[in-house]
């Protein structure tokens, strides 16, 4: 078990000591009954903090913070951890919360999160745009855990890893008969919008134009043209139907993968050791390959964080709560004994040393082409139709007033769209493909967006 205790002798023996961190004789600390500092989680993650810490009963007052034991609530996904935030007061809710980036903005304007500052020395192991996906307005609101993304895994057993995207259409259309090939390119894990990030940019598009680190709140998201142009070469046969590559749903895409029916797919970095399991081969994890030879689709490569709560200043918690950011999330010691249970790439740049082949695969598609998850661009409040011209067009207006579509709704939209096998579902390509850029533009231009920086 990592202890704060053992981390000066720790970090003697590994040359990676955090400032701040001290070993404190046990006679120095309070006599008093130890408190606990909450931290919530989902139960992945709740399970393997506890075992990087160690379970309650097991801890001694002053293992992390002076007077202080860890105590650990695991939430049975996401959603519902969310859902308790949401719901979550002073009275009820945690000190720390391990959470998505985009919750930041949200939970900060609320005021459930609280302003966080990490020591030189532990701010040093992670990237500014690691830090700035953890903030808003400026302000930082927790520690970076782990790089959340998806990557592509070529089955080798079939072919080998492609270097443009036309590469692989072409041979899925030169061998979909002879190989028996359901689909050329899939989704395993992720779905439509987020894992399919890295498919829309491979092709032109994009969820909002970057510039200089940060995305637009004005114009299109990207050129129409260049991205319908690119749909139709690579996604459609001549006479405008799909070509079976790329469908509209990941159903089933992962058993076909792993049987051999697909050659390409879009995996999780939380569920590669599944890969492993069948056989596959890690080194073959590389980005989406864009249109150009040797370019990258930038999906999103955002990070998790463990996130300062406002509770933990009414509880009396604030000086604790701060101290465990510091001290263990953020140092070297603190996020390896963390990520050898978690197993996603680490954000702190002193743990990198324990990722595996397949961590640093995702890594490497990250560190290539990725783009921040900016939440109050890709799902802002009440951002409106007031024209009809963004749900619709000139010809056939939307209704004046309707509530635009999120990124999340409105990227399976296009999808379907333009690959539905239901003929009355699809639309004409350059119509669907303005609709979406038109819908990012709206959100990209709310009060939203433009307060996340």
């Amino acid at each position: 078990m990592f202890s704060m205790k053992k981390v000066v002798g720790l970090a003697a023996a590994v040359g990676l000591l955090a400032a701040g961190v001290v070993s404190t004789p046990a006679d120095a600390r309070s006599k008093a009954a130890p408190k606990d500092l909450t931290v919530w989680a989902d139960s992945n993650r709740a399970a393997n903090l506890t075992k990087a810490i160690g379970a309650y009963a097991d801890q001694t007052a002053g293992d992390y913070v002076a007077g202080y034991k860890i105590k650990v609530v695991g939430y049975n996904d996401f959603d519902a951890l969310k859902t308790a935030l949401d719901n979550a007061t002073a009275a009820s809710g945690p000190d720390i919360i391990l959470g998505a980036n985009d919750w930041v903005s949200t939970a900060a304007k609320s005021g459930k999160l609280a302003q966080f500052t990490l020591s030189s020395s532990a701010a040093k192991n992670f990237t500014t745009n690691q830090l700035g996906d953890l903030s808003y307005g400026g302000k930082l609101y927790g520690v970076p855990l782990d790089i959340n993304n998806v990557a592509m895994l070529t089955n080798d057993d079939l072919t080998t890893v492609p270097t443009s995207f036309g590469e692989m259409v072409n041979f899925y259309k030169a061998n979909k008969d002879s190989l028996g090939l359901t689909r050329g390119f899939c989704i395993t894990g992720g779905g439509m919008s987020w894992a399919a990030a890295g498919v829309l940019s491979a092709l032109g598009g994009a969820p909002y134009a970057m510039s200089a680190g940060k995305a637009k709140t004005s114009g299109l998201p990207f050129t129409v043209k260049t991205f319908v142009d690119n749909v139709k070469a690579q996604l459609l046969n001549v006479d405008g139907t799909p070509n079976g590559f790329f469908t509209d749903s990941d159903a089933a895409c992962a058993d076909d993968f792993k049987a051999g029916h697909v050659p390409y797919a879009i995996i999780g970095n939380w569920d590669w050791k599944n890969y492993v399991a069948e056989g596959f081969d890690m080194t073959k994890i590389s980005c989406v390959p864009g249109i150009k030879v040797g370019s990258c689709g930038a999906g999103f490569g955002s990070v998790s964080g463990a996130l300062l709560t406002s509770f933990a200043a009414a509880q009396g918690d604030d000086s604790a709560a701060k101290s465990f950011l510091n001290d263990f999330f953020g140092s070297a010691q603190g996020a390896a004994s963390y990520e050898k249970y978690e197993q996603r790439p680490p954000a702190n740049k002193g743990a990198a040393t324990i990722a595996s082949p397949a961590l640093k695969g995702f890594g490497l598609a990250a560190s290539k082409a990725s783009i921040p998850q900016l939440g109050g661009f890709l799902s802002p409040n009440g951002v409106v139709d007031t024209t009809g011209l963004i749900l619709g067009t000139k010809a056939t207006p939307g209704t004046k007033g309707a509530k635009v579509p999120s990124y999340w709704d409105a990227l399976p939209a296009l999808w379907t769209a333009l690959l539905s096998s239901d003929v009355t579902k699809r639309q004409d390509p350059t119509v669907a493909a303005t609709k979406f850029a038109n819908i990012m533009a709206a959100n990209a231009s709310s009060a939203d967006a433009k307060g996340t920086y």
